[in-house]
């Protein structure tokens, strides 16, 4: 997903980002504001996961939500 998409369509995105990764909170959330870099590093954090994974599993995510 083009990171001007994310950062455009942030609050429309977010409930579908909480709903496939719970562990992440309203905060970081706030803090990522459609940073897709800092999306996939707090995914990484959260869940304990390689960053190779984390990518992974954000761009499967993406493909599933193209705009």
């Amino acid at each position: 997903m083009n990171e001007d998409i994310l950062q455009g369509k942030w609050n429309e995105l977010k409930g579908s980002i909480q709903e496939k990764w719970g562990k992440l909170t309203d905060d970081d959330m706030t803090r990522i504001n459609g940073d897709r870099i800092k999306l996939a590093g707090t995914i990484q954090k959260n869940y304990g996961i390689a960053r190779d994974e984390a990518e992974k599993q954000l761009k499967e995510w993406e493909d599933e939500h193209r705009v």
